[in-house]
């Protein structure tokens, strides 16, 4: 993953943004395709902020990534300030999103991909699996 987003600048929480390649280094990533504008992500981003702060406390290296699919940059802002976890997403606009999307074959959303370090995708639908499963359906070894 840290590969394949190599040289793609990322926005953390607090404003500051960071080479992809690097901050993903190691990392199982989570590809969370979401829009402000789209109900079913209203609905689901705060069980996914639950999942990922619980996660978080036992494996650090694991790591959301938004890609969103917001038509203004004013939207994703907004959405990211105001409904997000502390996770990253990259900015609107990007190029990379539209690859994302077709590589990961995000067709709906909100969707989610778990992906492995080496690019293996561990989850394709990682949403249903923490919306219904939450942490018990995840094995600590597929993180």
């Amino acid at each position: 993953m840290a590969e394949l987003l190599s040289g793609v600048k990322i926005q953390l929480k607090d404003g500051s943004q960071v080479d992809a390649g690097d901050y993903l280094k190691g990392k199982m990533v989570g590809l969370y395709f979401s829009a402000s504008w789209c109900p079913p992500c209203r609905a689901f981003t705060p069980k996914l902020k639950r999942f990922y702060e619980a996660i978080k406390e036992t494996h650090p290296e694991f790591e959301i990534v938004l890609v969103s699919r917001d038509k203004e940059a004013d939207e994703l802002f907004e959405y990211y300030d105001e409904h997000m976890g502390d996770w990253t997403f990259i900015p609107f606009g990007d190029p990379k999103i539209e690859e994302l999307l077709e590589k990961y074959q995000a067709r709906t959303i909100p969707g989610m991909r778990i992906i492995k370090p080496d690019g293996t995708v561990v989850v394709k639908d990682a949403r249903q699996e923490v919306q219904v499963c939450g942490l018990y359906k995840l094995k600590p070894e597929d993180l």
